[in-house]
């Protein structure tokens, strides 16, 4: 007489413990399997950390690619434009300071406070206001070439 996967029943009592053993380590193998197929909060969270690589993969790129092409840029502008931005951007900083004095000074208190609480929110989420504006400059870049 056969068993249902056609396997001769086993001679000896012996035998018969080993192939009941093979099919328990079988039957909890195959369990395990579809318990894993079932488990829907894993399989999400495994997807979930395999998209967060893959956008973190992409933000590197693409953080590659803006400074690639801001070196290019910088390249590209000759020595006297340099000079000149350098100095647009110390006049800059001075008339700055100015008029941040001057805020300080004429301001009412609520608006400075409101003002002060803007810049250290900008400053605690620095990396994702730099992210932002890359990504809008890759795009501008972008939009700008195919125009062309």
């Amino acid at each position: 007489m056969t068993q249902p996967h056609d396997e001769p029943t086993a001679a000896s009592p012996e035998e018969l413990r080993e192939q009941v053993e093979q099919t328990r380590a079988e039957l909890g193998e195959t369990v395990q399997a579809l318990t894993a197929k079932t488990d829907l909060k894993t399989r999400a969270q495994e997807k979930a950390t395999e998209v967060k690589g893959q956008a973190t993969v992409k933000v590197g790129e693409l953080k590659a690619k803006a400074a690639d092409l801001t070196h290019q840029a910088q390249d590209k502008v000759p020595a006297p434009v340099k000079d000149k931005a350098n100095q647009a951007a110390e006049q800059t900083r001075l008339k700055t300071a100015q008029a941040g004095q001057l805020w300080q000074d004429k301001a009412p208190e609520p608006v400075r406070q409101k003002t002060a609480q803007g810049a250290r929110t900008a400053r605690e989420n620095r990396t994702l206001l730099l992210a932002t504006t890359a990504a809008a400059t890759l795009v501008w870049l972008a939009y700008r070439r195919r125009k062309r």
